[in-house]
């Protein structure tokens, strides 16, 4: 059995409390695993004045620890899986996940600011579509920057608001802060992104080190991310479409909602079906997305 683990991740203080996450999770199944955490700066950490569409998409944050898992440099990779791109390095898959934490967006504003909600800043189309029917009178802003650096920028006056994950708050520890208050927005009106909320370790496909990891692997939040993730392969979408995609399961069946905008038209889906059957689900959702699109 290999005796010490290389996790690769980004250098954020997300980035790093999620890897942290991980490491809790495999340590109370294998006690005796050294890990060593190695860290690395992507494309999307070095380019913050573009917007993610101008230069690659998702996977500007993802192929250098895809090749960094495929060369042997690390074992795994951590991050968020609303982040990943759609197609993997050959070779490699999502071998674990972590139960998902809580999937909601938040606004986020300066506490006791009283401006006039006009500047909210978010780089995502899919939160952009969706803030024009809760804030008509507002412009949605470009923002990129990891979390203490959109904070900042919106405490400086660059932006009234900020949308930012739930989930990234909370491992951050930012819920409690006495410096912002939140608007949380509920996961069924305001749809989050595909795989928001949940930690995804890529590695190896079929590796003795990917089968340590089968016993920290989150059955119910790995198929609500299969499913999520087969609608956007089946839409064929990626970071340049509007695109909104979120699962729950309850029992034996799972609930799949999809909002998705194309030339100016946004049609939103529901649907349920046995979990066993989640990914016939995912096509049928797309099959009625593409019908009302054309309708």
């Amino acid at each position: 059995m290999k005796t010490t683990i290389k996790i690769g991740t980004r250098k954020s203080a997300l980035a790093m409390a999620q890897t942290e996450l991980v490491i809790q999770a495999i340590k109370r199944v294998h006690p005796d695993v050294s890990i060593e955490i190695i860290t690395m700066t992507t494309k999307g950490d070095k380019i913050l004045n573009q917007p993610l569409i101008a230069f690659g998409g998702k996977a500007v944050f993802v192929s250098e620890f895809e090749e960094a898992i495929a060369d042997g440099t690390i074992d795994f990779a951590v991050h968020s899986a609303k982040d990943m791109p759609m197609e993997l390095l050959e070779g490699l898959d999502v071998v674990a996940v972590l139960e998902r934490a809580d999937p909601r967006d938040v606004l986020v504003r300066v506490k006791g600011d009283k401006r006039q909600l006009n500047t909210i800043g978010t780089s995502s189309l899919r939160r952009q579509m969706q803030v024009k029917e809760y804030y008509p009178m507002a412009d949605c802003c470009n923002i990129r920057g990891n979390v203490g650096t959109r904070l900042e920028k919106m405490k400086n006056g660059q932006y009234d608001g900020i949308i930012l994950a739930m989930a990234g708050l909370s491992r951050l520890g930012l819920l409690d802060s006495e410096e912002y208050e939140f608007e949380v927005f509920d996961s069924t009106s305001f749809l989050p992104a595909a795989g928001q909320g949940i930690i995804a370790i890529e590695g190896r496909k079929d590796d003795f080190c990917s089968k340590l990891l089968e016993q920290i692997n989150h059955k119910e939040t790995a198929y609500r991310l299969q499913t999520e993730r087969e609608v956007l392969r089946l839409l064929e979408a990626g970071c340049h479409e509007p695109v909104a995609v979120y699962s729950e399961i309850h029992d034996d069946t799972i609930q799949l909602s999809v909002l998705y905008e194309q030339d100016g038209k946004v049609v939103k889906w529901n649907g349920t079906d046995q979990v066993q059957a989640r990914l016939a689900l995912a096509a049928e959702a797309v099959n009625r997305i593409r019908g009302m699109l054309h309708e």
